[in-house]
């Protein structure tokens, strides 16, 4: 699959999704926006994880503001929540999603960073929220996502100076899970996107859907919820080939 803002390239159970609106450093319009939603609507049935990336030397540079008409209060909350939509959609995603971040991943694109489940970046990355230099708050989900993973403190910090953080400091403060150096973000996220393809898809599914939901219920929900999570998966027929596999001492077969 091919299209003006996004190209999708399917390797094996691993979904390549590539941003491509180099000369506008993969700034996010409504049309990749449109076109996430497509694609996340429709996985195909033998993908089992999502590699996303950027071209020409940058992931995302965020919303392309050269695009943003004049628009009503409730017009911008309806755009507003269409990315909270589309975002939610990418989090809780069928499949494992892998950011391959390199450049610019500013704003809407580190939003968009932020709605995936493991986050490479080369050590080049600038990591930014320029929006309060820029006059507007964030929209693509970052108040809830970013502030999950750095905490509302340092958030208001960057939005309020507009700082700039290395893919080195991401790793640190957990905008990024790994650094890598220059060239080799892709190289890693499709190791990685390689050895989530051979777990169980039912556990994956688990580890992505419930842990994020536990982590917004009362520490008694969710100590329940982890009962039941941990009660469907251990009686299932993966459990019995993950043990099977144990004892014979080789690698499980998930189908």
């Amino acid at each position: 699959m091919d299209d003006a803002v996004l190209k999708i390239e399917q390797k094996g159970a691993i979904a390549h999704l590539m941003l491509d609106r180099p000369a506008k450093r993969n700034a996010l319009n409504d049309a990749v926006i449109a076109a996430l939603d497509a694609f996340f609507l429709n996985i195909p049935t033998d993908v089992r994880v999502v590699v996303i990336s950027g071209a020409g030397g940058h992931f995302s540079s965020g919303l392309d503001l050269s695009e943003q008409v004049h628009r009503q209060p409730l017009e911008v909350m309806a755009h507003s929540r269409n990315w909270h939509r589309v975002m939610e959609l990418v989090q809780f995603s069928r499949v494992p999603v892998v950011a391959a971040m390199n450049g610019a991943v500013m704003g809407g694109g580190l939003e968009f960073a932020a709605a995936c489940h493991v986050r490479v970046a080369e050590e080049s990355v600038k990591f930014r929220m320029p929006e309060g230099l820029r006059g507007i708050f964030v929209g693509g989900g970052g108040s809830v996502r970013i502030a999950k993973l750095i905490g509302a403190d340092r958030l208001t910090e960057m939005m309020l100076t507009g700082r700039t953080y290395s893919g080195t400091d991401g790793e640190r403060l957990g905008l990024a899970h790994y650094a890598v150096p220059e060239g080799k973000a892709l190289e890693t996220a499709f190791e990685l996107a390689g050895r989530i393809a051979e777990n169980s898809p039912t556990i994956n599914q688990f580890i992505m859907q419930a842990i994020a939901r536990i982590g917004t219920m009362s520490p008694e929900a969710g100590l329940y919820a982890e009962s039941l999570a941990a009660a469907l998966s251990q009686t299932g027929p993966d459990a019995e080939e993950g043990l099977k596999a144990f004892l014979e001492k080789r690698k499980p077969n998930f189908g």
